[in-house]
Protein backbone atom coordinates (compact mmCIF):
# COMPACT_ATOMS: atom_id res chain seq x y z
CA UNK A 1 0.00 0.00 0.00
CA UNK A 2 2.67 2.54 0.85
CA UNK A 3 6.43 2.45 -0.27
CA UNK A 4 9.22 3.41 2.02
CA UNK A 5 9.27 7.09 0.06
CA UNK A 6 5.51 7.32 0.44
CA UNK A 7 5.87 6.73 4.44
CA UNK A 8 8.90 9.53 4.93
CA UNK A 9 6.60 12.18 3.20
CA UNK A 10 3.66 11.40 5.14
CA UNK A 11 6.08 11.06 8.33
CA UNK A 12 7.73 14.45 7.59
CA UNK A 13 4.57 16.14 7.18
CA UNK A 14 3.08 15.01 10.38
CA UNK A 15 6.66 16.11 12.15
CA UNK A 16 6.08 19.62 10.12
CA UNK A 17 2.57 19.78 11.83
CA UNK A 18 3.68 18.91 15.25
CA UNK A 19 6.38 21.38 15.28
CA UNK A 20 4.62 24.15 13.91
CA UNK A 21 1.37 23.72 13.99
CA UNK A 22 -1.44 24.01 11.95
CA UNK A 23 -2.06 27.56 11.79
CA UNK A 24 1.81 28.16 10.80
CA UNK A 25 1.89 26.23 7.55
CA UNK A 26 -0.34 28.57 5.48
CA UNK A 27 2.27 31.04 6.28
CA UNK A 28 4.66 28.65 5.33
CA UNK A 29 2.81 28.33 2.04
CA UNK A 30 2.52 31.71 1.22
CA UNK A 31 6.30 32.80 2.19
CA UNK A 32 6.79 29.34 -0.20
CA UNK A 33 5.03 30.44 -3.23
CA UNK A 34 5.86 34.33 -3.28
CA UNK A 35 9.45 32.89 -3.01
CA UNK A 36 8.70 30.99 -6.13
CA UNK A 37 7.14 33.80 -7.53
CA UNK A 38 10.19 36.54 -6.98
CA UNK A 39 12.62 33.40 -8.80
CA UNK A 40 10.56 32.84 -11.66
CA UNK A 41 9.89 36.40 -12.24
CA UNK A 42 14.00 37.41 -11.99
CA UNK A 43 14.75 34.45 -14.08
CA UNK A 44 12.55 35.81 -16.43
CA UNK A 45 13.48 39.43 -16.04
CA UNK A 46 17.19 38.22 -16.91
CA UNK A 47 16.21 35.86 -19.72
CA UNK A 48 14.32 39.27 -21.22
CA UNK A 49 17.78 41.02 -20.25
CA UNK A 50 19.93 38.65 -21.86
CA UNK A 51 17.65 38.32 -25.29
CA UNK A 52 17.40 42.23 -25.72
CA UNK A 53 20.96 42.66 -24.93
CA UNK A 54 22.25 39.92 -27.78
CA UNK A 55 19.47 41.55 -30.03
CA UNK A 56 21.02 44.84 -29.57
CA UNK A 57 24.67 43.90 -29.63
CA UNK A 58 22.89 42.53 -33.33
CA UNK A 59 21.77 45.49 -33.90
CA UNK A 60 24.61 47.74 -33.33
CA UNK A 61 26.77 45.57 -35.48
CA UNK A 62 24.51 45.55 -38.65
CA UNK A 63 24.04 49.72 -37.67
CA UNK A 64 27.83 49.95 -37.12
CA UNK A 65 28.92 48.45 -40.72
CA UNK A 66 27.53 50.73 -42.43
CA UNK A 67 27.92 53.92 -40.29
CA UNK A 68 31.77 53.33 -40.12
CA UNK A 69 31.65 52.99 -44.32
CA UNK A 70 29.43 56.33 -44.65
CA UNK A 71 31.76 58.07 -42.06
CA UNK A 72 34.92 58.01 -44.31
CA UNK A 73 34.31 61.04 -46.30
CA UNK A 74 36.52 63.83 -47.50
CA UNK A 75 37.93 66.68 -46.01
CA UNK A 76 35.37 69.02 -47.53
CA UNK A 77 32.53 66.72 -46.62
CA UNK A 78 33.45 66.24 -43.42
CA UNK A 79 33.95 70.92 -42.82
CA UNK A 80 30.79 70.96 -44.20
CA UNK A 81 28.69 68.51 -41.84
CA UNK A 82 30.65 69.59 -38.59
CA UNK A 83 29.62 73.56 -39.73
CA UNK A 84 25.92 72.34 -40.01
CA UNK A 85 26.08 70.36 -36.95
CA UNK A 86 27.20 73.86 -35.72
CA UNK A 87 24.75 75.53 -36.93
CA UNK A 88 27.24 77.81 -39.49
CA UNK A 89 25.38 78.55 -42.41
CA UNK A 90 27.65 77.29 -45.30
CA UNK A 91 26.08 78.89 -48.53
CA UNK A 92 28.27 80.94 -50.82
CA UNK A 93 31.13 80.28 -48.30
CA UNK A 94 34.58 78.64 -49.68
CA UNK A 95 36.84 76.38 -47.79
CA UNK A 96 38.82 79.18 -46.09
Amino acid sequence: MFDGLDLIIVGAIAIVIIMWGPAKIPEFARALGRAQGDFKKAQKEFSDAAATGSSAVTANATVAVPKLASTIKTKDELLLKTAQKLGIPTDGKTRE
